[in-house]
């Protein structure tokens, strides 16, 4: 693969007067982007578009995870706010008068 045709520049756009030719278009004009790409293609040995999919894939699969670990921490914690919402007053968790100083059953 060479780069001696590619000349990045600094945006992002989609042309999407190829799309039914040859698929959507995604012209990144970032040299920090293109050598990033380049040297993840030359290291895996595909090409930059496999190089790019992958990463892109990786990334999207990432963030969605992290927001759904988000999401069900924000349900738990509305579920233990209802909990302790309905505890009766003076309501604890400590039973350590069931352990003598060993942490033994008395």
């Amino acid at each position: 693969m060479t780069s001696a045709s590619v000349t990045p520049t600094s945006t992002i756009e989609r042309d999407v007067s190829t799309e039914g030719a040859m698929g959507a278009q995604l012209n990144i004009k970032s040299e920090d982007a293109y050598r990033l790409a380049s040297e993840l293609a030359a290291l895996t040995g595909e090409s930059l578009t496999a190089a790019v999919t992958a990463a892109l894939r990786e990334r999207l699969e990432r963030e969605r995870r992290e927001r759904d670990i988000e999401t069900r921490l924000a349900r738990l914690r509305e579920i233990t706010a209802d909990i302790r919402r309905h505890m009766a007053p003076g309501a604890s968790s400590d039973h350590s008068w069931l352990y003598d100083e060993n942490g033994l059953p008395r």
